[in-house]
């Protein structure tokens, strides 16, 4: 790219992300996709290496079902289409994602050609397997084996290990990684430059986005629905557990199931809110809430979202406490002087807006740390 601008030693970077998930599906294609945006203009060049939604069968020849999720497949790619953009864009660095069939081709081709190998580690697997395999102990028991062995081979060529919380930085060195640090979370663009509504006095309407699956703890907002039938609920997404919401839909007039939402359309759906929840029983980060605040919402959370590990962040949020139910949170928060919402949210999307650009400059110094001899000569 051309008009790249020279931000700390960036303008000649070219990086490659390889990343199993579909762009904008989940949080982990989510967070690769507002990172390569923010990117382009700071860089040589920047590509995604992923599956894609519209993809041809010659593309991505084979799809399998994502164990515990039929909503979504584990897709191997074709090695020679991805190996002939990998050539053309020739990185100096590269990214891992995930431990799945585009991240292990991934680290084939940054080795067999001298690329930097950082890997992002987003997936809390033991959690996931307790709480996906809890009837078939055995199975769970295997897929948790082949994600811990599979990160230990992407920990082991990596230079450094990235993870969003101080959770998973300690699991990440307890299974091998040699160095890992904390990563921030990018936001994308027109949640910053868009100008933001103010929060309305009463807190009228709550919304959950995300996917709808056991470790987002669903059942609690319909709970919530339930006994606060004052207050209008809605959720998007789409996932293993959309028959549970779909059917409380139908049965609670306060509860409105609005599907998957399409990227572009989250800005809308968040600004017509007056609260964003995320209740999660596991929540590595937690993408949406940190969207949430850069809009100037007010954000409830479960202490399980690594979201609340970031001291910056602590003030522009709301938790739910030990031994509270969700509609005890949502009570006692709409209970409130609006002022004090209203200063909470502001503070919220000031942290929001900084974090953004602190993990812009912390991956470019991660990607041009110590670069490669293919980088130096390239």
């Amino acid at each position: 790219m051309a008009g790249a601008q020279d931000v700390g030693g960036s303008a000649g970077l070219r990086v490659g992300f390889f990343s199993d998930a579909v762009p904008e599906r989940n949080g982990v294609g989510t967070y690769y996709r507002d990172l390569s945006d923010h990117l382009q203009d700071r860089v040589e060049g920047c590509q995604m290496f992923c599956p894609e939604p519209d993809a041809s069968r010659w593309e991505e020849p084979i799809r399998l079902p994502l164990p515990g999720d039929s909503t979504q497949s584990v897709i191997v790619p074709n090695p020679r289409k991805l190996s002939r953009r990998f050539e053309e864009l020739a990185p100096h660095a590269v990214v891992l994602a995930t431990p799945g069939p585009y991240g292990l081709l991934g680290l084939r081709l940054a080795r067999k050609h001298q690329a930097r190998i950082v890997v992002g580690f987003h997936t809390h697997f033991e959690r996931l397997t307790d709480l996906y395999w809890k009837r078939s102990l055995g199975l769970g028991k295997v897929f948790r084996y082949y994600l811990e062995s599979c990160n230990r081979l992407l920990f082991r060529h990596a230079s450094i290990v990235l993870a969003n919380s101080g959770e998973m930085v300690e699991l990440a060195r307890r299974i091998g990684a040699p160095s890992a640090e904390l990563m921030g979370t990018t936001i994308p663009r027109p949640f910053i430059d868009t100008p933001v509504s103010p929060l309305r006095d009463e807190l009228a309407v709550v919304t959950f986005a995300g996917r709808l699956a056991a470790e987002k703890n669903l059942q609690a907002i319909v709970a919530a629905a339930e006994q606060l039938p004052g207050v209008d609920f809605r959720i998007a997404g789409d996932g293993p557990e959309r028959n549970i919401i779909v059917d409380a839909a139908a049965r609670l007039a306060n509860l409105d199931y609005l599907g998957w939402t399409p990227r572009e359309k989250m800005l809308e759906v968040i600004d017509a809110t007056d609260m964003l929840i995320l209740p999660s029983h596991v929540e590595s980060f937690g993408t949406i809430a940190l969207e949430a605040m850069t809009r100037n919402r007010t954000v409830l959370v479960s202490a399980s979202c690594g979201i609340t590990q970031w001291p910056d962040l602590s003030p522009g949020l709301f938790r739910i406490g030990d031994g509270e139910t969700a509609a005890d949170a949502i009570a006692r928060v709409a209970s409130l002087d609006p002022a004090v919402r209203r200063q909470k949210a502001h503070l919220g999307r000031e942290a929001a807006v900084a974090l953004n650009e602190w993990t812009l400059q912390h991956w470019i110094d991660v990607l041009t740390r110590q670069m490669s001899p293919h980088a130096a000569h390239a």
